[in-house]
């Protein structure tokens, strides 16, 4: 039974997958860029303004956790799974995360970072209008 609050559960998760969610921009970035696109600008800014939405998020993150003496460390990994050092006001705990829900994770943020975020500033707009 893990002695970490949900919520700050969820920060440190967000500490493991925001990263992985830069790194998939970022390769996207190479590919888009050698890659014969006829109008590559309007992907490249779609990506890189994504990934400074990103960047910030993880900034708030990392100083939620360094301010609440939170910290994760990947230990090992194999094919199957990745086991991550959760720290949590002194106390360590394992966790092993299967490596497919982690892809699956990454792949939900980088559907809400680069359009499901604006659709649901869109609908929060439409709603507070009427």
């Amino acid at each position: 039974m893990t002695r970490i609050p949900e919520e700050d559960r969820n920060v440190m998760e967000q500490a493991i997958y925001l990263p992985m969610v830069l790194t998939v921009l970022n390769r996207d970035i190479t590919v888009i860029e050698n890659s014969p696109f006829k109008l590559r600008q309007p992907y490249l800014n779609l990506i890189e303004e994504t990934m400074k939405v990103i960047q910030k998020e993880l900034a708030s993150v990392k100083r939620y956790m360094k301010k609440n003496q939170l910290a994760v460390k990947q230990l090992q990994r194999d094919e199957a799974f990745t086991m991550y050092l959760f720290l949590y006001h002194g106390y360590e705990e394992n966790h092993n995360y299967f490596n497919p829900r982690i892809r699956n994770k990454v792949q939900e943020l980088l559907e809400h970072y680069l359009y499901k975020r604006h659709s649901a500033k869109a609908g929060a707009q439409k709603h507070g209008a009427s």
